[in-house]
């Protein structure tokens, strides 16, 4: 019970922390700054893992970091963050050196997204059933839809 105050604390001061960029460009801090987010994460927060997972598939150091940071989002996706699965939809989209582009799994992901109410991922499923792809077929209604459901949102 203590520790996972201790986490929760550690990662909120990391969080108000970010807001000051001269203390993020100290090394020791940001090795901190990371171990806190780290540590939540870990727990299974999933807000944590979305916000660590983007760090380190942006700012991390070499596969592995980007690997792991595709685990969190993955594991933050599936607990319903918005955000988490709208990238994994565009890592699937866009393929990378390790796999190549799925746009069957870009669009599962963007679903999960759009159900979380991201109107970013609305849009990109109005706009890939306005023009299909391979293995998905052009759907007029369904591309009305979302767009309609993009501007609900707020696009």
């Amino acid at each position: 019970m203590l520790s996972r105050l201790r986490a929760r604390l550690g990662y909120a001061v990391a969080r108000r922390l970010l807001s000051w960029p001269w203390l993020v460009r100290q090394p020791r801090l940001w090795r901190w700054m990371e171990g806190q987010f780290a540590r939540q994460a870990r727990l299974g927060d999933h807000r944590a893992q979305s916000f660590y997972g983007h760090i380190l598939l942006f700012r991390g150091q070499g596969l592995g970091a980007r690997e792991e940071g595709r685990r969190l989002l993955t594991l933050a996706a599936q607990s319903g963050e918005g955000k988490a699965a709208y990238q994994l939809g565009l890592l699937c989209w866009q393929g990378d050196s390790g796999r190549s582009p799925a746009p069957l799994d870009a669009q599962r992901w963007w679903q999960l997204a759009a159900d979380a109410g991201h109107p970013l991922a609305a849009q990109r499923l109005a706009r890939l059933y306005a023009e299909g792809a391979p293995g998905i077929a052009v759907d007029n209604a369904l591309s009305q839809q979302y767009r309609a459901r993009a501007a609900a949102l707020g696009l």
